[in-house]
């Protein structure tokens, strides 16, 4: 049976996707919702407890060094015994951690669950260091030749998931009346609470099917072949270990490129609502709404990205809308008002966040099947660490009264992605190569 050359973004072709494909999406785009919420409010919420911009960047950066270090175990773990598992304990963790947060106010909890979770990460919809078990799963059912159109369908949803969210985040912390402080943030946590138990249920529900686990006619046929008997067995390890060797190299390529990238986007992203709250004076009713809009028009770029991947490839769908995001991202903080920065911050996430399904489709397409956990942990790894450090840095700047050296020194660093990516990356494209028995197909 030969495989879709495309999928519509359509009911039809929603319905054409395979059942644990929809369900992990559904998932996903109600866990968006949750985390959207969060992105906005999670640094306002530490303020609020008087934390200052270097003590939030440095919760950040354990939350994401933590993060990077169990996803790769997570992601090398789940090609052995299965990926349902892992996303099932994510769930269940996150709602007792946010389940204790609305009980103790105690620090240790609050870091904990920090760390743990990724709060205020804005994952966009990511089961935090068990995501590469989440991504790896939802490749696994998509053809290759589609996975551009796929990723990008549910990045996009993630992103409208997150808006809607970003809007609960305007009006969620103002819904207890007469409550101010810390503890009207409270309703932020419960929505991730009941998002957490919703999302255990529906992922417990899943049945997982393992597409490497032999059959029992192919077991006996393995059984009664000699492999010093077989002419073509040489041939074989010989084309395995050609392709292994590509597979690696193109895993160390996306490593270093993704690092330069995720190290430019942390010294910015994460502090973003504490550093609209210092420079323009603003809370969370102004940017909500701006978040919002910014994830709705974001998620339409994402499904114009998907369609682009088809007709240029994956390497320039993802690598020609970030240049204007570099200038965009230069000037913000030059704005002489929030609704001027806050105009360029939409029109950098529409451009930069769009390609966020490409890169994911770009990554898993890299290697087989049974090596698509590693891959998307170690694409989690990379992207972590130096997401992890760079809040560090932007709030020690911060902290220290710079409020524009962060996005000067991001904007050098997203360049150089752009530069690395298109010239070390673009030999992998996986819808630019020719139809020969490469990993990507298998």
């Amino acid at each position: 049976m030969s495989e879709p050359t495309s999928v519509s973004y359509n009911l039809k072709g929603w319905r054409s996707l395979h059942p644990v494909t929809r369900r992990l999406i559904s998932t996903r785009l109600l866990r968006s919702i949750a985390q959207g919420a969060l992105a906005v409010d999670f640094t306002l919420y530490l303020h609020a407890r008087s934390w200052s911009a270097p003590e939030i960047g440095f919760l950040l950066m354990a939350a994401g060094l933590f993060g990077a270090g169990l996803s790769l175990l997570v992601g090398v773990s789940s090609d052995k015994i299965g990926r349902r598992f892992f996303l099932l304990i994510y769930e269940a963790g996150l709602t007792l951690a946010t389940a204790l947060l609305l009980f103790d106010r105690s620090a240790v909890v609050l870091i904990l669950s920090a760390v743990l979770f990724g709060f205020g990460r804005g994952a966009n919809g990511a089961s935090g260091p068990f995501a590469p078990a989440e991504q790896a799963w939802l490749a696994q059912h998509i053809p290759g030749n589609v996975r551009g159109t796929v990723f990008s369908l549910n990045a996009a949803l993630q992103f409208w998931g997150m808006g809607i969210g970003s809007i609960f985040g305007a009006f969620l912390p103002h819904l207890l009346p007469g409550v101010t402080g810390a503890t009207a943030y409270y309703p932020v946590f419960a929505l991730n609470l009941v998002v957490a138990m919703i999302n255990f249920f529906q992922i417990f529900t899943i049945k997982e099917i393992r597409v490497d686990a032999p059959t029992s006619d192919e077991i006996k046929i393995k059984d009664m072949k000699d492999p010093a008997m077989d002419p073509t067995n040489e041939i074989a390890i010989h084309t395995e270990k050609t392709l292994r060797k590509r597979e690696n190299k193109a895993l160390s390529f996306l490593f270093i490129v993704n690092s330069v990238n995720s190290l430019g986007v942390g010294l910015v992203a994460p502090l973003l609502p504490y550093w609209f709250s210092v420079r323009y004076g603003v809370g969370p009713e102004a940017i909500g709404p701006v978040y919002g809009l910014t994830f709705i028009f974001t998620g339409i770029s994402s499904l114009l990205v998907g369609k682009l991947s088809q007709k240029v490839g994956l390497t320039k769908s993802i690598v020609l809308p970030r240049l204007l995001g570099i200038i965009t991202l230069i000037a913000m903080p030059f704005m002489p008002s929030f609704t001027l920065t806050a105009v360029l911050y939409v029109i950098r996430s529409i451009v930069n966040r769009g390609s966020m399904g490409a890169r994911q489709a770009f990554s898993v397409s890299l290697v087989g099947d049974e090596r698509r956990g590693l891959a998307s942990s170690l694409n989690a790894v990379s992207w972590n660490i130096p997401a992890a450090i760079g809040p560090a840095i932007g709030g020690w700047m911060i902290g220290m009264g710079s409020l524009f050296w962060p996005f000067l020194l991001a904007s050098g660093l997203q360049f150089a992605y752009i530069v690395m990516f298109s010239t070390m990356m673009s030999q992998f494209d996986p819808q630019r190569r020719h139809p020969t028995p490469t990993v990507a197909n298998r």
